[in-house]
């Protein structure tokens, strides 16, 4: 039997979505790429789950495109959420990186399509698309709009990769991991997150994630759409009540 290219796993309110073709480095083809849309849906849609951690199998996060399925299939995208099933649409929730090893190309683009990224110490990171007469149009370009633009340039200019101490010194990783312990590294850090509000996480990663485009003018205003339901929301009032009961909240996603 053919193994799946994508494995999902519970650990109470998180999804582990773990890229599963470590014979090839866990390298995306279109149907890894709709695996990993297929567990944004679940994601996204079931009210149990708070929080994902994208991963690889075998030590590696990923390579970046497979190759040979480029030269046959095209730019692997699924699920209308564009390169690899999560690039241009993640999920609304939370989404952790945990990288082992190396993250290449559309492997890194998968992990700045995250909103955290855990990196075991000595991973290589990178975006060699130069190299072969290609653009990190995965969101290499635009995800690192924020990032130094030395950095940014640094990485899509000369393509080669970087240790993930560096990238951790600028604030793109958030962790360091000891090799191995990537993963229990971001678990750590999804139950942490997956304490909170629903309706509260996925309104914040909502405005930080799209308020660069909002004009001065609007940014106020735009933020408050947000914010207001937030404040009104089931989430907002047992949170409160649970502060003044001196329990723990009992979070409905409402």
């Amino acid at each position: 039997m053919t193994e799946q290219p994508v494995v999902t796993a519970r650990d109470g309110a998180i999804l582990i979505v773990t890229l599963n073709r470590p014979d090839r480095l866990n390298s995306i083809t279109k149907a890894m790429a709709e695996g990993i849309a297929a567990a944004m849906d679940e994601l996204d849609n079931d009210d149990t789950l708070a929080v994902g951690i994208l991963t690889g199998a075998g030590g590696r996060f990923s390579a970046g495109a497979d190759v040979k399925g480029f030269l046959v299939d095209g730019v692997p995208r699924a699920g209308g959420r564009g390169f690899a099933g999560i690039v241009e649409k993640p999920s609304r929730k939370p989404l952790i990186a945990a990288i082992e090893g190396l993250a290449i190309g559309g492997g890194f683009e998968m992990a700045l399509a995250c909103d955290l990224i855990v990196a075991a110490a000595g991973a290589k990171i990178g975006l060699p698309e130069t190299k072969v007469g290609l653009a990190a149009a995965g969101g290499g370009l635009l995800n690192l709009s924020r990032a130094p633009v030395q950095l940014a340039m640094e990485l899509n200019l000369i393509g080669d990769p970087l240790p993930a101490e560096r990238l951790h010194a600028v604030g793109i990783v958030n962790r360091i991991a000891e090799p191995g312990e990537a993963l229990t590294v971001a678990l750590d850090l999804a139950r942490r997150i997956a304490a909170n509000a629903p309706v509260a996480l996925a309104g914040a990663k909502e405005v930080i994630r799209n308020s660069a485009t909002w004009s001065t003018d609007e940014r106020w205003k735009r933020q408050a759409e947000i914010t207001d339901q937030i404040t009104n929301s089931d989430d907002a009032k047992e949170g409160f009540q649970a502060f003044i009961d001196k329990r723990k909240p009992v979070w409905s996603g409402r």
